[in-house]
């Protein structure tokens, strides 16, 4: 249930509204993803695609931040409950799927480098990218460090993920267990040859991650 503000009745003569009729309004439904760490099972699961997005948010000339999408992620979880160390994760982003707000700014990204030479980002035909986990730590009981091999436009560099464990159920419409994770992490784009207008649009680009994974 949502938090129930203070309600004060301000016109004369208005009718009273009982606190129990307030929360009975302010009820929210019973949803089928819980964050009930006791609930989840060890095993393999893999990504619900059309659910798992990376967002990302660089600045631009020191003005404003601009924000898009990696969607369709895909990649496999092998979770061990007893022992989360034990646990490994590996997703693979198609770094083509990226979508932005402006159409122009989409086509920068993709586009190819003027004259034969290298494109400012990621090019026409980008591969995709890959992170593979390293270590797991776990650091509370529904959060973890994840540190891993990011590989993007033909580098490799580790990064850590700060990972939230955010619920578990079974999907109603397909009626499978489901996780549900998110996560924050910091990329150098310049570690990964993309450095394009470095530092004016900022090197340093904050990933936003939020991911569903199906027991197998």
């Amino acid at each position: 249930m949502r938090s129930l503000s203070i309600v004060t009745a301000l016109a004369t003569g208005a009718g009273a509204l009982s606190l129990s009729a307030l929360q009975a309004q302010d009820a929210a439904p019973s949803l089928p993803g819980q964050p009930d760490v006791s609930r989840v099972e060890s095993g393999t699961y893999i990504t619900d695609p059309d659910h798992s997005l990376i967002g990302w948010r660089a600045n631009h000339f020191g003005f404003n931040d601009y924000f898009g999408i990696f969607g369709d992620v895909t990649g496999t979880l092998v979770l061990d409950t007893e022992t989360i160390e034990n646990s490994t994760v590996a997703v693979t982003i198609p770094i083509a799927s990226v979508i932005t707000a402006s159409a122009g700014l989409t086509g920068h990204l993709l586009s190819p480098g003027k004259d034969g030479a290298e494109p400012d980002f990621f090019g026409p035909e980008p591969e995709p990218a890959t992170f593979t986990s390293t270590s797991i730590v776990s650091t509370g009981e529904t959060t973890a460090i994840i540190t891993g091999d990011l590989t993007m436009n033909g580098q490799t560099h580790p990064v850590t993920v700060a990972a939230q464990f955010t619920g578990v159920g079974a999907n109603p419409m397909s009626q499978v267990t489901t996780v549900g994770f998110e996560g924050r992490a910091l990329v150098d784009r310049t570690d990964f040859g993309i450095s394009a207008f470095a530092p004016l649009v900022s090197r340093e680009i904050e990933l936003d991650i939020s991911v569903a994974f199906e027991k197998q």
